[in-house]
């Protein structure tokens, strides 16, 4: 059993926590059918992202026995046979359709699960390779989510959030690929075969860059005379503190303690980021709800 979620990395699924972003943003994250439709929503994109967990360490088995943290994986370390996890992952594509067939706009999610399921495949076999091109499939991947969340409730999605999704995920890949970056350069162990497209005043501009334009887009949007219409209020503003205090944080852990090689883990570890985060969503609910 640890062998089997090791292959499938639940500890993954906070990404498509993104999935209920368009109820935050429009204000009816309280509206129970809503819910339930995104819901159903994320467990069947869990399901496929874990079956892409599993082709993934199918595909890279021998580079991943080479790796000197990758080899560890289950199976790269024979802990889980190539024909074990080709049934692991056949399994989940079947979950994750099924589970589909449980929402209301059920035609539109398949269609969305198996788009994401190819690109991703197409990223594993290929894509990841090549430079820039890998962190930008990385964005559109959570550009997706949103769009999979906006559906199946029926919330036209805004500008804004497509933007500044697209633009965090950007971000985040960007911080992740100069650790990669970082090693590279210190050790001349190569941890992705495109690394050396990058150096390290590149992946520096990049993630100012977008962490800049991020912060931009979201002040933007607090003030933007539509949200504070829709929304009838016009406090969003007081929430850019806390966005602030996580971004900044995430850059000190991008540069200064070279820790952001896996988003996943920052969220799950770091309480500065998590406080950021829990305050953001509360000052947020308090601003739009009450």
């Amino acid at each position: 059993m640890k062998s089997f979620l090791q292959l499938i990395r639940p500890q993954q699924w906070a990404k498509n926590f993104f999935i209920f972003l368009p109820l935050f943003f429009h204000g009816t994250l309280f509206d129970y059918k809503l819910l339930i439709n995104a819901f159903i929503a994320f467990i069947s994109f869990s399901f496929i992202a874990s079956s892409i967990y599993c082709f993934n360490d199918i595909y890279d088995v021998e580079a991943d026995r080479l790796h000197p943290k990758k080899k560890l994986r289950p199976i790269a370390s024979g802990k889980v046979t190539i024909a074990q996890a080709y049934l692991y992952m056949i399994i989940l594509i079947i979950a994750s359709l099924l589970s589909a067939l449980l929402c209301d706009r059920k035609v539109e999610l398949m269609c969305l699960i198996i788009l994401y399921f190819l690109m991703n495949v197409a990223y594993c076999i290929k894509l990841k390779h090549l430079a820039l091109v890998d962190v930008f499939i990385i964005s559109i991947g959570f550009v997706l989510r949103i769009f999979v969340g906006g559906i199946v409730t029926e919330i036209e999605l805004s500008s804004w959030i497509v933007l500044m999704t697209f633009l965090l995920a950007l971000f985040l890949a960007f911080a992740k690929r100069r650790d990669d970056v970082v090693l590279y350069e210190n050790t001349g162990v190569q941890p992705r075969k495109n690394v050396n497209r990058y150096n390290l005043a590149f992946m520096n501009s990049a993630v100012t860059l977008t962490s800049c334009i991020m912060v931009v887009s979201y002040i933007m949007y607090t003030v933007s005379p539509d949200v504070m219409a829709r929304l009838h209020t016009k406090y969003l503003y007081l929430t850019v503190l806390f966005v602030f205090a996580g971004i900044f944080r995430y850059l000190q852990l991008t540069i200064v303690d070279v820790k952001s090689g896996s988003p996943t883990k920052v969220l799950l570890h770091d309480r500065f980021i998590q406080l950021s985060i829990l305050l953001w969503i509360l000052s947020f609910l308090i601003i739009i709800y009450w």
